[in-house]
């Protein structure tokens, strides 16, 4: 029993900083883009919480764990509407369930992930796309596609089948490409912002409040000690210990690379570079924090960190226009870390290397073909897109009817 304890309190503490972590993405978000659309995102990141946290006691938590049995493909299941707690035959609450924590504990814990995908979009579509559309989507997204594609290996289904299954610690995969695909979809059907991109040369668009910006990543760092550390599922002192140890040696190397590397490349210390460099390497590092050897850590969160560098450059190039880096950050150095369990660590081979190609494969299928019908049918039907008016004088205005620094209003455009 004082084991449980332990861990089931170990499992909320990492519970909170999970939540803490969405501060850090609506002040990163705030930050990196102007200030007549602070409200606009802001609201976003409020709504995908609430909403997130109650699809999921609704259908997504028995979706994502819907309890598959042999002979079950591993593709689609549900345990049925609400939160129904295991129960022991004298009908108490089974306080072992999991032999490690509660079943409410688990529920919440896992709750928190589940809104981390929308954030992701949210960041790649600010300051033009309609709040409306977008709450939508992330109903969708959130309430299903996230927890059937989660169900795909936490909650047992066919990844987790295989001879040699699919590995995601903490979703390298499962959580931050599943939001880099679908902000992928977002950003090429929605367009660039007005003025990114002009006479076919990049134009930049400075973010308002770098400061925020910066405090966000270090929330964001600071919540991934929860988000790595309470995937061990246990308050097991060796286990979370390295995984700890990992998650910052990854965050530490990913910054510093993406700095030296920025810095060779364009002639100067970018300091937005530098902070995406670091959540590159945390989202490099997840898929595997509690297989790596610190130097193992250290090399991932290098090559996530250079990745970041170009995966910035070649987005501009394309034409699409993502005002924070989410796609670099979370789809790109997403696959790298999940492709990196096959290359380091305890898991290392061909088998579990292709076992992975096969995972990062299995939900691009998904997140880009249910991305993309959600916001295609939404495009057509009501718009995506705010009116270039609005887009220019700010979504505050136009959407909320409000202005996040009423008495120090400059001119943006």
């Amino acid at each position: 029993m004082e084991i449980l304890t332990i861990n089931n309190v170990w499992m909320m503490i990492c519970t909170a900083l999970v939540f803490f972590m969405h501060l850090g993405f609506a002040f990163l978000e705030i930050g990196l883009t102007r200030q007549k659309n602070t409200i606009n995102i802001l609201f976003k990141n409020i709504f995908i919480i609430t909403a997130g946290l109650l699809l999921y006691a609704l259908v997504g938590f028995n979706l994502m764990y819907p309890g598959f049995e042999s002979g079950d493909w591993g593709i689609l299941g549900f345990a049925g509407l609400g939160l129904d707690s295991p129960s022991t035959v004298e009908g108490t609450l089974d306080l072992a369930y999991n032999e490690g924590y509660t079943y409410w504990t688990d529920f919440l814990f896992q709750g928190m992930f589940a809104a981390t995908a929308a954030t992701i979009v949210s960041g790649a579509v600010a300051e033009r796309m309609k709040i409306g559309p977008f709450m939508i989507f992330t109903i969708i997204y959130v309430g299903l596609i996230y927890p059937i594609a989660g169900s795909w290996k936490w909650g047992g289904g066919f990844l987790q089948m295989r001879e040699t299954p699919f590995y995601d610690f903490a979703g390298s995969t499962l959580v931050h490409s599943v939001g880099g695909w679908a902000a992928l979809v977002a950003v090429c059907l929605l367009g660039a912002r007005i003025g990114k991109f002009k006479e076919g040369k990049i134009q930049a668009i400075p973010g308002h409040n770098i400061p925020l910006a910066t405090a966000g990543v270090l929330i964001l760092w600071l919540g991934w000690f929860g988000f790595n550390g309470g995937s061990v599922l246990s308050a097991d002192p060796g286990a979370t210990s390295l995984v700890l140890v990992t998650t910052s040696l990854a965050a530490a190397s990913g910054g510093t690379i993406a700095a030296f590397v920025s810095m060779l490349k364009f002639k100067n210390l970018d300091l937005t570079m530098f902070l995406n460099g670091i959540l590159g390497g945390l989202v490099g590092i997840t898929a595997g924090a509690d297989q790596m050897s610190p130097t193992d850590a250290i090399i991932i969160g290098t090559i996530a960190g250079t990745i970041i560098v170009f995966a910035v450059s070649l987005i501009d190039r394309l034409k699409l226009d993502d005002p924070v880096g989410a796609i670099a950050v979370h789809l790109v150095c997403g696959i790298w870390g999940t492709l990196a369990v096959g290359i380091f660590g305890n898991l290392a081979g061909g088998a579990q290397f292709t076992s992975q190609l096969i995972g990062v494969l299995s939900y691009a299928v998904i997140c880009i073909a249910s991305s993309f019908v959600i916001i295609f049918i939404l495009k057509k039907v009501v718009g995506i897109r705010v009116s270039e008016k609005e887009e220019l004088e700010g979504l505050d205005t136009h959407e909320h009817g409000m202005d996040a620094y009423p008495d120090f209003r400059l001119n943006e455009h």
